[in-house]
């Protein structure tokens, strides 16, 4: 057991539990500090990623937690991101009665999607979906509007509906494998009937689909980027989805050919980029809009996803899409964040001559995210496609 290899980890947790118990001791209207310490452990976090990637692919824990490349561009975007999330929230938190707690709780979900992505056994990849999930509860009614109530209960019934079929899917496939981890499962479930695979493979695919949020448990992501705060909107739409992704890539190779769970994959894919698009078209909230702008965005992520384990070319296409997405979503989020007064898009006319920095930015993220050359986005889509 080599704990150390778990330090970003570590890190985001530790600087949640000290953020939390300092928060305490300090003034409510004063909790600067404890910025302080979720910047400098997201740092720390970044750094001991950026170092992690030179390193060979090995295993923590017995094999339940694997380190390798997709853990480790996994651990350096997600911890890039939330620092920006969190340099973003300054204006917004500075001063709010429950500050310590916003970034004790963005902490704690950024260590839940890294758990995710790394996680190489079923129970630790329950373990990470609940560390990702319960403090985005929170984050969400951060605004105590009753918007944000309303979407942060949403989130909560949608959040444990799929939980419970994910700790379905997880059941089954343990008691066909007789393990948990996913080295042993590889082998185990192909003397397993074929249709009770299955069964666990959509209970736990369908589980993460929460987390992604793409089809079918996507409702609550449009209610949630527009009801959160800026805050909580950039970073729900934004980091959970990374964790997600790489733990569906890891479970659809793990199932290998055992059952079918490419077409699944794909119909979900599918179903997610079309729904997404096609909603996002009658929005007048820019949030909102945003919202099914990154339910969409999961359907193309999922592309490479469908040929997992078969061609080389499928986790570098995944792995740079996620950072190509992650940096073109936090840009928009963070103009929407910027301009807190204008809740539809009539608001934003003639935004070029008000805010011409803004106004560019925003034009820039836009068509990032349409996937518009030479974008980031756009090389993402590209890889995806050649992958799949």
């Amino acid at each position: 057991m080599r704990p150390l290899l778990l330090l970003p980890e570590i890190l985001l947790f530790v600087g949640g539990l000290a953020a939390l118990i300092g928060g305490s001791f300090l003034p409510r209207r004063r909790q600067w500090p404890a910025r302080a310490v979720a910047l400098t452990a997201l740092l720390a976090a970044a750094a001991a990623a950026a170092t992690g990637l030179a390193d060979a692919p090995t295993e923590a824990f017995e094999g339940t937690f694997t380190i390798d490349a997709a853990t480790g561009v996994a651990r350096l975007v997600v911890t890039l991101a939330t620092l920006l999330v969190v340099l973003l929230a300054g204006e917004e938190l500075s001063g709010h009665a429950r500050e310590s707690e916003a970034y004790t709780l963005l902490l704690f979900a950024a260590a839940g999607a890294l758990v995710l992505a790394g996680a190489h056994d079923l129970l630790v990849l329950a373990v990470g979906f609940l560390l990702a999930s319960i403090p985005l509860y929170g984050i969400i009614g951060l605004a105590r509007t009753p918007r944000s109530a309303e979407a942060a209960l949403k989130t909560y019934l949608v959040g444990a509906l799929f939980g419970i079929l994910l700790l379905l899917g997880v059941t089954l496939l343990y008691g066909l494998a007789g393990s948990t981890s996913y080295a042993q499962m590889t082998t185990a479930l192909r003397a397993a009937p074929s249709s009770v695979v299955a069964v666990g493979a959509v209970a736990v695919i369908g589980g993460l689909m929460f987390k992604a949020g793409g089809v079918p448990a996507h409702f609550w992501v449009p209610d949630a980027a527009q009801g959160a705060n800026a805050t909580a909107a950039t970073f729900l739409t934004t980091v959970p989805k990374i964790g997600a992704v790489v733990a569906v890539y890891r479970v659809v190779t793990v199932l290998g050919d055992t059952v079918p769970a490419a077409p699944l994959v794909a119909a979900l894919s599918v179903v997610s980029m079309t729904l997404g698009n096609f909603a996002a078209y009658w929005q007048t909230d820019p949030r909102r809009l945003l919202g099914w702008s990154t339910v969409s965005q999961l359907g193309y992520l999922l592309v490479p996803v469908v040929v997992a384990g078969r061609t080389d070319l499928a986790l570098p296409a995944v792995l740079f899409y996620l950072g190509g997405y992650a940096a073109t979503n936090l840009a928009a989020f963070a103009v929407t964040a910027a301009l807190p007064g204008c809740r539809d898009l009539d608001s934003y006319t003639g935004l070029a001559r008000r805010h011409p920095l803004l106004a560019g930015a925003l034009v820039v993220a836009l068509l990032g995210l349409v996937g518009t050359p030479p974008m980031a986005v756009f090389v993402g889509k590209l890889t995806a496609a050649t992958a799949g």
